[in-house]
């Protein structure tokens, strides 16, 4: 298990560029199997998660070529549906969640698709009844075997368009729905479909390839289906995820920081909820930049004078993956702001670390937390720590950068999964961190 040493209270100064979104590559990777052609992949982040999905892929029996960093071809013309029956498969697709979204391409195509209850991170329920009721209503036979948690879905006379209401607007869901009913019979209606960014680009992928889903960026997607679909090119957009975690990261460490590449117009409200936090956000050109903020940064408060509240809510709301870094920040601003995580229910549990670190955090249940904002009076200590998940190991990291003295993080394979080579890109900007 490795380990980062952070030595913190250093500026950091320079440029970042945001890695290609592990929440799209995990649906455009999947998306490979609906087809016999070649597909490339262009801007696919090297995280433990991606390359878990890719070796997925391999041993189904795709045929990888890596063209280069973050690119590569792929060709499922020879898929071996018979591996998704194996204890290896059980084993391997239990380690990732992303592994879920193979199931509506292998439906669609092979008439067949199985899957161990996925893994990841550890933040609460994650519901897959989206996933499966989607599925049914195109017509598949569902079952689950409680025993070994293996889920299975089978249409041997191919699926049938259908109209469905989704319970949630599901990403993932979405988009497992949408990858199958691509192939399926007749027109599929999908209402209260996610409509996040990274969907958006599955959808106009699937189109490339030769589907026809319309509606693409609402939360009423419309799908003809077709008997066949070709190869295509694609590139991945930036994390936005990432950007959020590096404007944290600079308002944290009072830094000057340019964050290059950023595709501005998929942004959604991430740049909105930074500056209420304070933070000035400056655009020039597609980049962010943001200055050192030596005076620190003021809470915006609601118009009536209330706390402000930060919380999370499908596309196009703010998404609940940066509400961490969010929490984190919120830690050293002036004022007060209260966190919402209405989504998943042990999002919030990591603050016991921040609290050790001399935060002032009042937890008032699962889904919220108030935090009192130290306005860098009083800066956070070092200390030993331990990540939960993705996103609590990276504010964790931020608040280890920011802190007076030398902090240790275990568990650091959590921030590999979604972060790529982070230590390597944190020290190029001036950050002491050191993989042990």
């Amino acid at each position: 298990m490795g380990i980062f040493k952070i030595e913190g209270g250093v500026a950091l100064k320079g440029e970042i560029t945001p890695q290609g979104a592990k929440n799209e590559a995990l649906q455009i990777l999947c998306a490979i199997l609906l087809t016999d052609e070649k597909v490339t992949i262009n801007n696919i982040p090297d995280i433990i998660d991606i390359n878990k999905l890719i070796t997925l892929l391999g041993n189904l029996g795709v045929k990888i070529q890596k063209n280069g960093p973050g690119s590569y071809t792929f060709k499922a013309d020879e898929v071996n549906v018979k591996y998704l029956e194996t204890e290896a498969f059980k084993k391997e697709g239990g380690s990732l969640r992303g592994s879920i979204m193979i199931v509506g391409p292998l439906l669609a195509r092979f008439g067949k698709g199985y899957i161990p209850k996925p893994g990841g991170d550890k933040i609460g329920r994650r519901r897959l009844d989206t996933h499966f009721e989607g599925f049914i209503n195109l017509g598949a036979k569902f079952r689950y075997n409680r025993e070994d948690h293996f889920y299975g879905v089978e249409a041997p006379d191919g699926l049938v368009g259908a109209d469905m209401l989704l319970d949630e607007a599901s990403v993932t869901g979405t988009a497992n729905i949408v990858m199958a009913a691509v192939l399926a019979k007749g027109t599929t209606t999908i209402y209260n479909a996610a409509c996040e960014p990274y969907l958006q680009q599955l959808c106009k992928m699937m189109n490339a390839m030769g589907a026809k889903v319309s509606g693409i960026g609402s939360n009423l997607l419309t799908i003809e289906g077709v008997e066949k679909l070709g190869g295509c090119v694609h590139g991945i957009l930036p994390d936005m995820i990432e950007i959020g975690s590096w404007i944290g990261l600079a308002a944290m460490t009072r830094s000057e920081i340019t964050i290059k590449d950023v595709s501005w117009e998929n942004l959604g409200l991430i740049p909105n909820v930074f500056r209420k936090l304070g933070i000035t956000l400056e655009k020039r050109g597609d980049d962010i930049y943001i200055p050192a903020h030596k005076d620190g940064y003021q809470v915006k408060t609601d118009i009536d004078g209330s706390i402000l509240t930060v919380s999370d809510a499908p596309w196009p709301g703010f998404t609940p993956d940066l509400l961490s870094i969010v929490l984190v920040v919120a830690t050293q601003c002036k004022g007060d702001v209260l966190i919402h995580q209405k989504m998943f229910e042990s999002r919030l549990f990591f603050v016991d670390k921040l609290i050790d670190m001399g935060a002032k955090i009042i937890l008032c249940d699962p889904h919220r937390a108030v935090v009192i904002g130290h306005d860098f009076k009083s800066q956070l200590k070092a200390t030993t720590m331990s990540s939960p998940d993705i996103r609590a190991g990276i504010s964790l990291l931020i608040a280890a950068l920011s802190a007076k003295g030398t902090s240790t993080i275990q568990n650091i394979e959590q921030i590999d999964r979604g972060y790529e080579r982070i230590d390597e890109r944190l020290r190029a900007i001036g950050a002491k961190i050191v993989r042990a």
